[in-house]
């Protein structure tokens, strides 16, 4: 199981995350594109930061929303779709060529990753765009108790999934997280934290916000750089993945 965080989501002067401290603990660094945050600077700083800690970088782009920071769904044609995908896939896998490291994985950000999810138009033309532009590059999805009919659409197209879970984010029954905008969405406290992440990595399941078990079964896990919590969930994940890091 490997750990995946958002990363440079900062954007000119405005700072969002804590992308130095954290960048060490992780597995893989989903590097904004510009569009729901960052900018070119903070991209190529952000794959600077990522290849300095031996980190694995994947393209996280999202809805050109900056205001709203990818997280309002914006409705759009598959076409036009297609087109801002791979242009944000473009940007972030040309700066990893300058820099000389690969870009290893793409995972959506936001609204647009969680309308894949529930919508089969925009999954398939996120697949059709990486069958064109990356066909060789995994596609990080949610990992729901459904996943089979996810893995069978992208085999039809040639793209590998890699699915990831949440540590700091409330599930509901379906297998699905709980909105943002609903009470108790994110965990804030570093208990509840671990005790999912154990259940996660060692049982494949999560506990629902009505008490229901949900089997969940994941490549990765992910941690929201922007939380509260962020810092301390890295130090705990390596530590319970990897045996480095400290929950002090």
């Amino acid at each position: 199981m490997k750990i995946n965080c958002d990363m440079g989501e900062s954007f000119g002067p405005w700072i969002m995350g804590q992308d130095e401290s954290l960048m060490p603990y992780l597995d893989m660094a989903n590097i904004a594109c510009g569009m729901h945050a960052s900018d070119p600077q903070v991209m190529l700083n952000t794959i600077r930061l990522a290849k300095q800690n031996g980190v694995t970088i994947g393209a996280h782009p999202g809805y050109h929303d900056l205001q709203g920071f990818g997280r309002r769904n914006i409705s759009l044609s598959p076409d036009e779709l297609h087109a801002l995908f791979i242009y944000q896939i473009g940007a972030l896998h040309l700066m990893c060529q300058s820099e000389g490291v690969p870009l290893c994985y793409v995972k959506p950000h936001g609204a647009l990753y969680n309308t894949m999810m529930k919508d089969d138009t925009v999954f398939i033309t996120l697949l059709k765009a990486m069958q064109q532009a990356a066909p060789s590059l995994p596609l990080v999805c949610m990992a729901v108790p459904n996943h089979d009919q996810y893995q069978q659409q992208a085999h039809q197209y040639g793209i590998k999934l890699w699915f990831e879970a949440f540590v700091d984010r409330a599930y509901a029954d379906d297998g699905r997280l709980v909105p943002r905008k609903e009470p108790g969405s994110t965990y804030n406290d570093i208990d509840a934290i671990q005790a999912q992440a154990l259940s996660l990595i060692h049982h494949n399941q999560v506990t629902t916000l009505t008490g229901h078990t949900v089997d969940v079964y994941a490549d990765t896990l992910c941690i929201h750089g922007d939380g509260p919590q962020a810092l301390p969930t890295a130090q705990l994940l390596a530590r319970l993945l990897h045996s480095k890091g400290t929950s002090e």
